[in-house]
């Protein structure tokens, strides 16, 4: 649609002028070709550009629709191809250096094309789209036809190429995958054949992969049933399971990265990993490389990690990787060697070598082109130099006509050349650059940063453009620059909405005028500075997206104004809008750009959401506020997307730019278009800026992301357009002339700004970084700048501060006073009463402060409470789920019971309540168990009533209903515990409706029985559960009945005044699980948050119960009570142990003053002490026998609890033994079950694959047949040829009969004469450079061939060849005879190479039906061997036996596991065997004891006497080495010395002296040494000195005797070698004789070394093992 769109735009131009493209500059992002020797090409934007290497001449060719896409050349054919970017894409293909369109290619791709190539010979174009066909095509460019395609889904292709020796081969190379196609042709009959490369892993080596399909090594499990492959586990059916891998199995294998073809048809692969493959093109067998490290100096070691782009050469590779290095590769046999073939400033991307190899190119990342000549000098020559990034802005330099700048993102300035934009020269400013624009009365530029900066450079000398000076405007971002169209302003509007006005003369060194605010999002800045007036209109266009309009914002600055800035701008600089008229405008609409006219007060806008361009008059009379414009006309611009306007330097035309990447000049009064040109397209998001010189002859226009600057020039321009614009352009250029002198003096003479900028020459000497990113150049200034909006805020604070400075003062005092009055009412504050004291925050003075600082704490705790209030409902949430899951869900809660005295616990099955769908489920197996025993006895008694046999018993009648369920019992299975495989029938579970184990055969039955098994499960847990909550209530009951008895032991431990601890049983938590799930109190350990009335509350309370034991303490009688009887009025029977007989008073007294009464007194007084003593004994005793009762009993009670728990514990472990039983079984059974899916899943894979197989069989056989077909047709055609031939050779003699025999003759044999065609001789040079020689030959050069054969057969039939007497007219004849015949023997070769090819491509289709056939019948062995192990699989079944423990006993599990062939018998048999086998075997073991003990008893008698030998002669070694002992005179000299140790150190004392007076003489000997050494050092020099001067001597005298040597061995080397060979014998027959004699000695001394041996062993004792 958008081509469409662009092709309606034609009938807008008008009949004269037009424009056209005079050049364009670009920068190769893809990679760039050779199309001859000399010339390059690469695509750009909408173009293909070509440069001639040597002459730097560019050529450009245009993409008809849109940006060009993916491009390959064709060297031979000197055509280009390329593609382009839209729907449905097309591929060119033009002729060089015509650039004439050969030939349009049509294909069915949807999106794009992302790989072209051409064959080296021939006229063969490959192709390859990627999403969504994935689709590789051969084209015959020629003809454009497709010849055949093949897609291959999901293979995303980077590099494709064709063999150079053999057109038949491609090679397509992703980052995963190299995949080699063939291409096989039978006469016009073409198709695709791909072979993958099996990569290596990672490090090089290779992996053996095993066939997914057929695997051979599969281990034959016998006990588990068939192994199957992967696939079939997986449950893959389809195409999917022929090359699955599980992800263990995957491994990293080498990524490609670049490939090349070598002359002999093999491929060098690089790879990320730094390996280097080297691929056999026939077998696609892969080699690694190996790389030969050589020892080099740290400093000159580089990582080379992987290569970037390959190119083969005749000594090896070149290569390149991201360091900025050109390597190459000496490759030899299987190694090779890497060496530093030449260094770029920047990483190489792209190599490619020259038709006839002289010449390397090489292209950077950047984009940049060197040219490296083999045998020339300079070898490295720069052909493009690329800028450093796209264009960012572009303007002319004043007038326009010669010069013109650009600007990158980072920075880079260049200065071109208009006429062919040559570089002249470049500057960088090492920071983030924004926006440019050349000042119209000066030769100087003003450039925007990111910054908020703005440089003004000097382009008086174009050759070498300089800064003149640096303003730091603010720290916003500068966004836009613009002059007026008299060059008086500077306006620059930043990011946050200010547009600055500086003065554009650099005699005023570039005066900042002030700023005034606008909106904050600025689209544009439009001025209209007439020569008739004294004013500049300005108009900043900004937008509101909020509301979706567009503001104008007009304001008016006289040219006067640098005069008289001081009374237009405050002190901070803001200009005043009352004097610059500012006024404010807004649209209904959004405007993506708007100029303001030069006349009648007009504006022109271009909308941003409809194709529209509107014009608006603004009112005369003067408004205040926001003043609405409405469209005063609107015509549509039918270009789509957001546009921008511009206007011509003298108002009348109107330039429209859009997305669509077209660009239209209009007439302002009619706002129609009168010239246009698509420069650009909208796949490249159109047309960035563009600028129109003052004469508005030169149109530069840049792209927005294509990269590509596009020259425009005016063709048939003329007329009132020329006119008008080239008188005001004189006029113009009058009336600045005076200006431009004096500000271009000015800046002759302007120094240089010390900024940190770099010139082209250190600039491209620096080593880039690939990594480096333009965000770390930053300008080099120490001191930190201000901005200029900064420094005139600070001098208007300054100012400020200065005027109200004594005012200040006395704010400052008061506010001291202030403080000091507060600080004091905060002292008497914190000395009054808590009741009488203020907050702090009463004395903050700053209300507003304070109730923002309370709002901002409450707004922290309210978003804390909110954050624990999720955190808590999370958990909660949490909590809720594993409640749920665990606890809630359960129909039988999990939970245990433990012993009172014995460390053992018992657990229940916690149990989930059954689904209605399992229960229906179950409800059905057991309907249909019930139906088969019913059919199973209908079966038996119909065949018992043919087979006439009476029953014997008969059954009796059915009872009635409530009979049967009181009388019925649980039926069992017939078959034993040991072949039922469980113990279920131990819990009374019913097991009659099982199936027998060895009956379980279809999946149905095995599915039922896991039911039936799953059931058994629930009722074994189920019959427990009911034991254990028996057992828990039992606890229960033990626990209240220990708790009542306990009640009675405490009161008598209490009356006994015992210490014993009372034993209360309790249930612990294991036991009641639900009390885990409620938090206690005593359980939280963070403190209650109390509130203050609940505080107040509880004093209250307190407050009261003191109260009212006030009033009980009134009570007299409750008192007395208390004080007299202990609170009761009746004495109890277990008072008393605490009853007290009161002493009379007047025991205190003594005894001999007592009196008769008070003894009698006294006698009664013990008798009743004696009385109560005895009662309370009694009392006691009895206590103590009812408490000894009560803990029996609790005892007792306990512990038959206990051991009913450990019975119970017994059935747990028996109940799980039984759950684990079934589980087992249920696990077989679950086990069959999907060994039977995976053969299921095999065997449909089997099938699906044996289908696509018959499918394929059906395809070659179809097209073996027609190759058969076509074979036949072109033998035919071929021996109708043939005999053609032959005819023509028969009849010759018959056409010429008329003629004499003798002419006959000689024409005959010039019949036969065939011409030479001599063959063009290569350049031996050219031969030796280029490594692939002549390439092969095909169609075209066949046709060429023939065509030159003609042209000699013109030579053979020239008159001058005829012979003597013969008739023209024959002659005539004859050579028309010979031309047919030489015709039809060509025809015939071409045929002859046609049959061939096609018996050949007919011979590869029978190879190919024959491995089919074979694949299919492998699938049917496959199949038939599935089957057979199927059924053995179900026939084999695994079955379950219960056997008692410690039956089975193996040392070793090394038994045979194929049973096909045992027999199950009674163990009793083999357990008698056994009995007998052990009697027998005891009886033997018992006689072989008795025998080794004697044997032992005399081996050890033996020792002891051999032990006692040698200790006798050991003995009588020591005492005759007591005899022998040597005596010294130091020991005698110790033995008769009485005082010994005085005599050592009288020795010690004169050994001391002695070694003093040698270290004295020591001293001396080392003095005199080194005096000795000076002198043997002088001594030294003077010999040096003369060894010096015998050594020159030797030198020369070592000369002459060389040569007198080399005299006598000319003279005499054959006698000196007779000697030479003579001595040689002599010494090697001395050397045999005396290895001779060594040898002889060597075996004597061996001899004797083993009688030496021998002898010493005989000493030895002889030590037996017992």
């Amino acid at each position: 649609m958008a081509q469409g769109r662009e092709r309606d735009e034609g009938p807008h131009s008008a009949g004269g002028a037009s424009l056209s493209v005079r050049w364009v500059q670009g920068f190769p992002k893809q990679n760039v070709h050779f199309v001859n020797d000399n010339t390059i090409c690469y695509p750009c934007g909408n173009y293909v550009i070509f440069i001639n290497i040597e002459t730097k001449k560019k050529t450009v060719l245009q993409c008809s629709n849109g940006i060009v896409g993916v491009m390959a050349t064709n060297i031979p054919c000197e055509v280009v191809a390329f593609s382009d970017r839209k729907l449905k894409p097309l591929i060119y293909v033009y002729s060089f250096p015509g650039l004439t369109r050969r030939t349009k290619l049509k294909g069915n791709i949807l999106l794009d094309y992302t790989l072209l190539s051409f064959s080296y010979c021939g006229t063969y174009l490959a192709s390859y789209s990627s999403l969504p066909e994935f689709e590789l095509a051969l084209w015959n460019w020629e003809s454009s036809i497709i010849l055949c395609k093949k897609s291959q889904p999901g293979m995303d292709v980077n590099q494709m190429s064709f063999n150079p020796m053999n057109w038949r081969q491609l090679c397509l190379s992703s980052p995963s995958t190299v995949s080699v196609w063939t291409i096989e042709r039978s006469n016009q009959e073409h198709c695709f054949r791909a072979r993958s490369v099996k990569l290596p892993l990672e490090d090089g080596s290779f992996f053996n992969e095993t066939d997914v399909v057929f695997p051979q090594s599969l281990p034959k499990d016998l006990i588990y049933g068939p192994v199957l492959p992967l696939s079939a586990i997986a449950g893959l059916v389809g195409k999917e399971a022929e090359t699955f891998r599980p992800k263990d199995d995957l491994y990293p294998l080498l990524h490609p990265t670049m490939h090349c073809w070598t002359p002999t048809s093999d491929l060098y692969i690089g790879c990320e990993e730094g390996h280097l493959l080297m691929i056999n093109g026939d077998t696609l067998q892969v080699t690694v490389l190996n790389k030969i490290e050589e020892e080099s100096p740290l400093e000159d070691r580089r990582n080379f990690i992987s290569p970037v782009t390959l190119v083969y050469q005749k000594e090896g590779v070149l290569a390149s990787g991201i360091d900025g290095f050109v390597y190459s590769f000496i490759i030899k046999d299987r190694s090779y060697m890497i060496e530093d073939f030449l260094e770029i400033e920047r990483p190489v991307e792209h190599m490619t070598f020259s038709p006839n190899y002289t010449v390397l190119l090489i292209q950077t990342d950047k984009g940049s082109v060197y040219i490296y000549t083999f045998g020339k000098e300079p070898t490295l020559n720069k052909v493009l130099d690329a800028c450093d990034g796209k264009f960012q802005a572009i303007d002319f330099i004043t007038p326009g006509t010669q010069y013109f700048m650009t600007l990158t993102y980072s920075g880079e300035i260049c200065v071109w050349w208009l006429e062919d934009c040559a570089c002249v020269s470049k500057i960088y400013l090492n920071t983030l650059a924004t926006v440019l624009a050349c000042c119209p009365s000066s030769l100087s530029a003003a450039v925007g940063t990111e910054d908020g900066s703005v440089y003004f450079i000097s382009v008086y000398d174009k050759e070498s453009p300089q800064v003149v000076h640096k303003a730091f405007l603010s720290e916003s971002s500068v966004q836009h620059v613009v002059y007026d169209q008299q060059g008086i302003f500077l306006l620059v509007g930043t990011a946050e909405g200010k547009v600055f006005i500086i003065n554009a003369n650099s005699s005023s060194s570039f005066q900042i005028i002030g700023f005034t605010e606008v909106a904050k999002d600025i689209l544009q800045i439009s001025t209209v500075s007439l020569l008739e007036t004294d004013i500049v209109e300005v108009m900043v266009l900004s937008s509101l997206p909020e509301a979706g309009r567009s503001r104008l914002e007009m304001f008016t600055l006289p040219t006067l104004l640098p005069q008289v800035s001081t009374t237009f701008a405050d002190e901070r600089g803001r200009l005043k809008d009352e004097i610059i008229h500012k006024y404010l405008y807004e649209l209904e609409h959004a405007l993506s750009s708007a100029v303001l006219g030069f006349q009648s007060n007009q504006i022109y806008g271009f909308c941003s959401q409809v194709p529209y361009i509107c014009s608006y008059l603004l009112p005369e009379e003067e408004h205040t506020g926001i003043y609405i414009l409405k469209p005063y006309k609107k015509v549509q611009s039918r270009q789509y997307g957001p546009g921008l306007l511009y206007l011509s330097s003298h108002g009348l035309w109107l330039i429209t730019i859009a997305k669509c990447g077209i660009l239209c000049i209009r007439d302002v009064y009619t706002l129609e278009t009168f010239a246009w040109c698509r420069s650009h397209s909208h796949q490249g998001h159109g047309i960035q800026s563009m600028r129109i010189s003052m004469d508005g002859q030169n149109i530069l226009v840049n792209g927005r992301d294509d990269g590509t600057l596009v020259y425009l020039k005016w063709k048939r321009f003329g007329g009132h357009l020329a006119s008008e614009i080239l008188d005001y352009y004189q006029k113009l250029l009058i009336s600045l002339s005076s200006a431009m002198d004096k500000e271009n003096h000015y800046l002759s003479t302007t120094p240089k700004v010390s900024v940190d900028l770099g010139s082209d020459s250190e600039h491209t000497k620096q080593k880039a970084s690939t990594d480096l990113s333009q965000d770390e150049l930053v300008l080099t200034d120490v001191k930190k700048e201000i901005p200029w909006i900064q420094q005139k805020s600070q001098e208007a604070i300054k100012k400020e501060v200065n005027l109200f400075s004594k005012k200040r003062k006395e704010i400052k005092q008061g506010i001291k006073s202030l403080s000091k009055t507060i600080l004091n009412m905060m002292e008497e504050n914190d000395k009054l009463e808590n009741i009488a004291k203020l907050d702090q925050q009463e004395f903050g003075l700053d209300l507003e402060e304070l109730e923002r600082l309370h709002d901002e704490s409450q707004e922290e705790v309210a978003k804390m409470i909110k954050d624990v209030e999720m955190h808590n409902l999370a958990k909660s949430y949490l909590a809720e789920l594993i409640k749920e899951e665990c606890w809630n869900s359960m129909a039988v809660k999990g939970r245990a019971l433990k012993c009172f005295h014995i460390p053992c616990v018992v657990e229940n099955f916690p149990m989930k309540a059954r689904t209605v769908e399992e229960l229906k489920e179950l409800e059905r197996v057991l309907q249909q168990k019930k139906i088969e025993a019913e059919c199973l006895k209908l079966r038996k008694e119909i065949v018992e009533a043919q087979s006439g046999v009476k029953l014997i018993k008969q059954r009796h009648e059915e009872d009635d209903e409530e009979e049967e369920e009181e009388d019925k019992t649980v039926k069992y299975s017939n078959l034993p515990n040991y072949l039922l495989g469980s113990l279920s029938t131990d819990f009374g579970v019913d097991t009659s409706l099982l199936s027998s184990q060895l009956e379980l055969h279809s999946r149905e039955e095995k599915i039922n029985q896991i039911i039936l098994l799953k059931d058994i499960i629930y009722k074994v847990k189920t019959v427990f559960n009911n034991e254990f909550d028996a057992a828990y209530k039992q606890k229960e009951f033990e626990i209240a009945r220990v708790k009542e008895r306990n009640v009675r032991i405490r009161e008598i431990i209490l009356d006994l005044e015992l210490e014993e601890a009372v034993w209360q049983p309790e249930f612990e938590d294991c036991e009641k699980p639900e009390r885990t799930l409620v938090v206690q109190d005593e359980e939280i350990t963070a403190h209650k948050h109390i509130k203050p009335w609940h505080k107040a509350k509880e004093l209250i309370v307190n407050h009261e119960k003191e109260h009212w034991l006030l009033i009980q303490d009134a009570s007299t009688r409750l008192r007395a009570l208390m004080d007299m009887m202990g609170g009761v009025l009746e004495v109890k029977k277990e008072d008393i142990l605490r009853m007290v007989i009161p002493q009379p008073a007047f025991m205190a007294k003594p005894d001999a003053v007592w009196t008769e009464e008070e003894r009698k007194q006294f006698k009664d007084y013990e008798k009743k002490v004696k009385e109560l003593n005895e009662e309370r004994d009694k009392y006691r005793k009895s206590l103590e026998a009812e408490l000894k009762k009560l803990q029996n009993s609790i005892q007792e009670s306990t512990q038959a609890f206990d051991e009913h728990l450990k019975r119970l514990f017994e059935r747990r472990v028996k109940a799980e033994m039984v759950t684990n039983q079934e589980e087992l079984k249920i696990s077989n059974l679950a086990f069959s079950l999907l060994l039977d899916e995976e053969l299921s899943s095999r065997e449909k894979f089997l099938n699906n694959y044996l289908t696509r197989k018959q499918h394929e069989k059906s395809q070659t056989s179809e097209a073996v047949r027609k190759s058969r077909e076509d074979l036949d047709v072109c033998k035919e055609h071929y021996d109708n040829l043939l005999a053609e031939d032959k005819v023509m050779d028969r009849s010759f003699k018959k056409e010429f009969s008329e003629i004499p025999g003798h002419q006959v003759d000689i024409l005959y044999k010039l019949f036969k004469r065939r011409p030479r065609i001599s063959k063009q001789k290569t350049h031996s040079e050219t031969t030796s450079v280029v490594p692939f020689g002549e390439l092969p030959g095909s169609g075209k050069l066949n046709k060429d061939a023939f065509a030159q054969l003609m042209k000699a057969m013109d030579e053979l039939d020239n008159i001058s060849n005829m012979p003597e007497g013969l008739d023209p007219l024959v002659w005539n004849h004859f050579c028309m005879t010979r031309r047919a015949k030489v015709e039809n023997e060509q025809k015939v070769k071409q045929k002859a190479a046609d049959l061939l090819e096609m018996a050949t491509f007919l011979q590869k289709r029978v190879e190919e039906e024959e491995k089919v056939q074979q694949e299919i019948e492998r699938v049917f062995h496959e199949l038939i061997l599935l089957q057979e192990e199927k059924v053995r699989f179900q026939l084999n079944l695994t079955i379950q036996i219960l056997l008692k423990q410690g039956q089975v006993e193996l040392e070793n599990f090394q038994l045979v596991l194929e049973y096909s062939d045992a027999i199950l018998i009674n163990k009793n048999i083999i357990e008698d065997l056994n009995s007998v086998i052990r009697t027998q075997g005891q009886k033997k073991v018992a006689s072989m004891m008795e025998s080794k003990d004697v044997h032992k008893r005399i081996l050890q008698i033996e020792w002891e006497h051999k032990k006692m030998e040698m200790e006798r002669e050991d003995l009588n070694q020591k005492a005759w080495d007591i005899q022998m002992l040597f005596f010294s005179r130091d020991r005698q000299k110790y033995l008769n010395e009485p005082n010994y140790e005085a005599l050592i150190s009288i020795q010690i004392g004169i050994m001391e002296q002695t070694i003093a007076v040698l270290d004295k003489m020591h001293k001396k000997n080392v003095e005199n040494c080194k005096k000795l050494l000076k002198k043997l050092g002088k001594f030294s020099n003077q010999k040096d000195i003369a060894n010096y001067a015998l050594s020159c001597n030797l030198r020369e005298e070592l000369v002459a005797v060389s040569e007198r040597k080399d005299i006598c061995n000319a003279m005499g080397s054959k006698l000196t070698c007779e000697k030479i060979v003579k001595e040689r014998y002599e010494n090697m027959m001395q050397q045999q004789k005396l290895t001779n004699i060594s040898k002889q000695q060597a075996e004597q001394i061996s001899i004797l070394q083993t009688e030496v041996e021998r002898l010493r062993m005989k000493t030895f004792p002889a030590l037996v093992q017992m």
